[in-house]
Parts: structure tokens; C-alpha cells; sequence
């Protein structure tokens, strides 16, 4: 078959299913049940907005890493490539004095870049995606230090600094972005033969090339995918703190793999939902902003989402198991 052959759509129920998994959504419920039980500050308006704030940035970074892993791909460099976008951006503003729509293009173009290099070395030069992303995790890192000396760059242009503290009609501007990302990204991913050739991938790739699709081509524009959102998450990070930080998004990558693998999608691939990594970000970003409201030191909540990490995975794969009876 040729690269445009069509794959036959998922019946109407197939479509529900793939949409949100409904183990994750008991598990959000149960959360904010119990958060709204332990905290008298937990629900109001203005506790919801802050979530969905600080759920945006990961929540990005999420999306990217959806499209990734729908096709048995990991990207452990996407917290690096955030902190080095971010910096670029400021950079590009700060030191260069140039209009702030280019320090826009410049954080997506840095991420996508990053995106890029990984996706060539994966799929043309045959190295491993964790051992490639995980490479890049530190050259990303270090080269946002050597940049800035270690130093965040301050001092962004007003409109830049609305993109991460405006409040159009009450709703901060991040939460926007965040929302309409993720309603772009489950169109890509459900109704388009990108989102789904990614799927086939990951389901079977031998099968995939049968069907005629270039799957290394696909592979490197997955990852570019993935890089562009951590450059967006990057620009949003960025606005929101009015700085390039070269340290930004540490453990993001771990947080953003838990969210995604929490929505439902297959850590190895062939399986994979944009409103299920949603849920998944709300959970984790739930589940942060409890343990802080209740007091809980930072350290232990880094332990929370390891434990929450592989305990998904472990509820995943038994999901399966039990679903192949």
C-alpha cells in the first residue's frame, strides 16, 4: 500500500473510550473528594485557577510527550529542552534587543530544533530514544548554563510578561494556551493520519512499513512535535516567572511521563489519548496542590510522584493482562 492509504476510523464507543480512561477520572474524583475533605481551602475558584496554572506548564510538556510515546518513543529531554527555550527566548529579547514575536519563534524554534536532533539520531542513526533524549537532557541543561553563565536573564518586554501573568477575563493566559493546545493536539492525534500513522507505529511497526508508511520520517517529526511543546512550555515558564532560567524544569520530564501514562496512554506504545492526559496533568497538578495546601515538605512529594509513576504503569500493565483473558 502507498503512504496514503486510509486507515478505517474507530466505531463511535471506540472513539468514548479512547477519549478518557475511566479509571483516571475515579482516580481525579477520589482526589478532590478527599483534598475538599482534608482542606477547607481546596475548593473555591480562585484554589481551581491556581491548578490549572500550575497544572499548564506540564500539562504542555504532556501533550508532547503523548505523541511520543503513542509511537514506543520516550523523550526524557523535554524538562532541558524547556529551561534551554526559555533562556533562548529571554536571550533573544534581553541581550539581542529584538521584538518579542521573535523571542515567541525563538523558544518553538529552539524546542523544535531539539526535537529534531533527537528524532535524527533515533530514527536515522539507530540510537536507542532513551539513551539519545537522555543525552540530550544534559546538553540541553548545560548548554542553557553556559548561555547565561548560570544566571537567569530578567527584564522581558510587557507582552512577553502577559503571556504568562495576563488574566483575560479572569482566566490566567497560560490556562488558555493549555486548553486550546490540548484541544489542537486530540484533533492531531485522533482524526488525522499523522496522530494515527503515530499509533500504528507504536502498535506495530512492521505493519506500519507494510502499509507503506515512512516511518522514520514520522519518528523524527514526532519528536520535533515534542521538542515545539517543550519550546512552548519553555515560552510560558519563561513569562510567567519574566525570566530565562537556565535550571527551569528539572523533573518535569518525570512529571509529565506520570501524567500521561496516568491518562491512559501505553508506555509501550500503540495506545494513547489527549483528554486522557488531561486528566492525567489535572491528577498530578490535584495531587500537588493538595500536598502543598496541607503542609507536606517538597522532598516528600517528589517521593509521591515516583511512587505515583510506577504505580500507573503497574495498573496499566495489569489492565492489559487482564483484558488479553
Amino acid at each position: 500500500m502507498s503512504e496514503a492509504t486510509v486507515l478505517p476510523a474507530p466505531s463511535r464507543w471506540q472513539s468514548i473510550r479512547l477519549a478518557v480512561r475511566l479509571e483516571s477520572v475515579a482516580v481525579l474524583a477520589v482526589l478532590v473528594v478527599a483534598l475538599s475533605i482534608l482542606s477547607p481551602y481546596f475548593l473555591s475558584v480562585s484554589n481551581f485557577l491556581n491548578i490549572l496554572l500550575a497544572t499548564s506548564v506540564i500539562g504542555v510538556l504532556a501533550y508532547g510527550a503523548t505523541f511520543v510515546i503513542a509511537a514506543a518513543g520516550i523523550d526524557l529531554s523535554i524538562g532541558s529542552v524547556l529551561g534551554l527555550s526559555g533562556v533562548v527566548g529571554a536571550l533573544s529579547i534581553n541581550a539581542l534587543g529584538l521584538p518579542w514575536p521573535v523571542g515567541i519563534v525563538a523558544c518553538l524554534a529552539t524546542g523544535a530544533l531539539c526535537g529534531t536532533v533527537n528524532g535524527w539520531l533515533n530514527a536515522r542513526a539507530g540510537i536507542p530514544a532513551f539513551i539519545v533524549t537522555l543525552g540530550m537532557l544534559g546538553v540541553a541543561r548545560g548548554m542553557g548554563l553556559v548561555l547565561t553563565n548560570g544566571v537567569p536573564v530578567y527584564g522581558l518586554d510587557p507582552a512577553i510578561i502577559y503571556i504568562g501573568q495576563g488574566r483575560p477575563f479572569g482566566v490566567p493566559f497560560p490556562v488558555i494556551v493549555f486548553l486550546a493546545t490540548g484541544a489542537v493536539s486530540h484533533f492531531v492525534l485522533a482524526y488525522t493520519r499523522f496522530g494515527r500513522y503515530a499509533l500504528v507505529i507504536g502498535d506495530n511497526e512492521t505493519a506500519a512499513r507494510a502499509m507503506g508508511v515512512r516511518v522514520q520520517r514520522q519518528r523524527i517529526q514526532l519528536y520535533a512535535l515534542s521538542g515545539m511543546m517543550a519550546g512552548l512550555a519553555g515560552l510560558l515558564f519563561m513569562a510567567r516567572t519574566n525570566a530565562g532560567d537556565p535550571t527551569a524544569g528539572i523533573n518535569y520530564e518525570l512529571t509529565a511521563i506520570t501524567a500521561t501514562i496516568l491518562g491512559g496512554t501505553n508506555l509501550f506504545g500503540g495506545r494513547a489519548t489527549i483528554f486522557g492526559t488531561l486528566v492525567g496533568a489535572l491528577i498530578m497538578g490535584v495531587l500537588q496542590n493538595g500536598l502543598n495546601l496541607l503542609a507536606v515538605s517538597s522532598f516528600y512529594q517528589q517521593m509521591a510522584i515516583g511512587v505515583v509513576l510506577v504505580a500507573a504503569v503497574w495498573l496499566d500493565q495489569a489492565n492489559r493482562a487482564r483484558l488479553r483473558r
